[in-house]
């Protein structure tokens, strides 16, 4: 790793950028197009600082067909020996549950630490009879695990069009019957209530609405997180306890982290 790269991450987080991919160069970071500004790097001390050599360029990245690339690339995945995540053209495993997914422009295949993880924590809670919400549902993976898991009702949310779309053929291919799939992010959660609360975004949204996410949880509600590193444990567990939640339980995954809350 070049040196620096822990400190340019954390200060591009603050800033806005929402996913990093390390390389020997560097890194390169990701941020939504309407979050972009000119003068966004102005305040990244690091750039400024003289103790480091940083360069740097960027390009806007257009829309990418990840179904296309996806079946050309995927292998199918089994988690814990328990749950298979495939694209239908697999054939089926002889998993407890086996899921069919499609992902077209929306995240969440279980190939990335933080989905793989959070279909760990499904795996390993009872969610029989329980009302939960997958927040930033990406395909709706998680949703459809929840499902398979007994939970009813349950709310799949995501601001994207892409990944409501996506999530809401997915949860047909699944022939899920408990899923609702809403488009938006977290003011559609007023008035409503959850016993689990599944929320794989970044660091940035989750500390942003994590307030809303903790005013559904029901008494005695489960709460997973996911979508950040090791470093930013600190403040993610210091926002949750802020609201009284009990940290119960962290999982690990090449630097990611998931981290289960108790209310």
């Amino acid at each position: 790793m070049q040196p620096g790269v822990e400190i340019l991450i954390a200060e591009l987080g603050y800033a806005g950028f929402e996913s990093f991919v390390e390389n020997e160069d560097g890194v390169t970071a990701y941020i939504q197009k309407e979050d972009w500004q000119d003068n966004i790097l102005e305040n990244i001390q690091i750039l400024n600082s003289g103790e480091f050599k940083i360069t740097f360029n960027f390009s806007e990245i257009e829309q990418t067909n990840w179904n296309e690339a996806w079946e050309k690339n995927f292998n199918p995945i089994v988690v814990d020996n328990v749950c298979a995540v495939r694209a239908p053209f697999h054939d089926k495993f002889d998993t407890k549950y086996d899921i069919i997914i499609e992902p077209k422009m929306s995240f969440g295949t279980g190939h990335h630490e933080t989905t793989h993880m959070m279909i760990q924590h499904i795996l390993k809670n009872d969610l029989n009879g329980k009302s939960v919400l997958d927040m930033g549902c990406g395909t709706g993976v998680l949703a459809i695990l929840a499902e398979l898991k007994g939970a009813r009702p349950i709310d799949a949310v995501d601001y994207d069009n892409w990944c409501y779309l996506n999530s809401l053929e997915n949860v047909t291919r699944n022939n899920c019957a408990h899923i609702t799939v809403i488009e938006g992010d977290a003011n559609v959660l007023k008035d409503k209530k959850y016993d689990v609360i599944i929320a794989n975004i970044n660091r940035n949204i989750l500390l942003q609405d994590m307030a809303s996410y903790i005013s559904c949880l029901n008494e005695n509600g489960m709460l997973f997180l996911s979508g950040f590193y090791n470093d930013d444990i600190s403040l993610i567990q210091t926002e949750c306890e802020k609201h009284l939640l009990k940290f119960e339980e962290k999982l690990e995954r090449n630097n990611w982290v998931s981290l289960k809350f108790l209310n």
